[in-house]
């Protein structure tokens, strides 16, 4: 039996999680007062039926009983009562433009702004963020993705690191992605645009990845890139970061950026401890 405590920032996607892990097995309860949770964790681990997995959601809604869920957690630790801490997370940018979108109001918002509430609502859930077993960032997840991260986790019970590495190809002439950590350009290399027989065609193309790659700096690029890479990403991950978005730009985001995201990814593969995402963000702009 599995104890699961869903959390995290409002527009995340706890909900959405909790649906998934549901569809895995688990049942799942969201919002249930802090109080009841010791209740809870007792008629599953104390009354000698087996309950199977559950999963427990918490969020903001709690207000002033948030703060016990603290010395819930402590109490459950002492007591060698099994339980994981999931914590759902995004970025500011991403979860205004979700609440936009969508146009409901944000819990803590009121009638203050969007930003506002986001920002109070990460203060209050600060001390449950640093108790987290996975923390999954949703800034740049499509669901397929948060469903094989969550199926990853809690049915394949395989290794999880906490960070995800988004590798996306852009075109400067449309802009540098915002949510950009680190970013790369690329347009030193060969550019197959001047050749008639490559311009319609991308960097997913074999033959347009050979013109990129003639002369070999591609390659020698991709060697630096990947050491900096393998440098960076354990201690990334020790500073607790979640989520890493590496950009790759060439001028139209059509051949070059694809390329050497196309080859990144492919040397990135070999870390198995982090999730991988590729995006071509302009590569299908005429």
């Amino acid at each position: 039996m599995r104890l699961v405590i869903v959390t995290g920032m409002s527009g995340a996607g706890r909900n959405t999680a909790l649906k998934m892990l549901e569809d895995m097995g688990f049942y799942c309860a969201d919002n249930l007062p802090i109080e009841l949770l010791d209740k809870f964790a007792d008629l599953m681990f104390s009354s000698g039926r087996d309950f199977g997995d559950a999963a427990i959601g918490v969020d903001i809604r709690s207000g002033e009983q948030l703060p016990l869920l603290s010395e819930t957690l402590d109490k459950w630790q002492a007591a060698k009562i099994p339980f994981t801490v999931l914590f759902m997370e995004c970025s500011d940018e991403t979860l205004t433009r979700r609440y936009k979108e969508s146009r409901r109001a944000h819990p803590l918002a009121a009638a203050d702004r969007v930003g506002e509430g986001i920002r109070l609502e990460r203060e209050r859930l600060k001390f449950i963020k640093k108790r987290a077993n996975y923390i999954l960032d949703t800034s740049n997840l499509l669901t397929r993705d948060l469903r094989s991260e969550l199926a990853r986790i809690f049915v394949a019970n395989e290794e999880f690191s906490n960070l995800f590495v988004t590798v996306l190809s852009f075109g400067f002439k449309y802009g540098i992605p915002v949510d950009a950590d680190l970013v790369f350009d690329v347009r030193f290399l060969p550019n197959p645009y001047y050749v008639e027989d490559l311009r319609r065609k991308t960097g997913d193309d074999p033959e347009v990845q050979e013109y990129v790659k003639q002369g070999g700096t591609a390659e020698e690029f991709l060697d630096k890139l990947s050491d900096m890479i393998d440098f960076l990403l354990p201690n990334y991950r020790k500073e607790g970061k979640s989520q890493l978005v590496i950009a790759v730009g060439c001028t139209g985001g059509r051949h070059r950026s694809v390329t050497i995201t196309n080859l990144l990814c492919d040397r990135l593969e070999r870390h198995e401890d982090i999730g991988l995402k590729k995006i071509h963000r302009d590569m299908d702009r005429k």
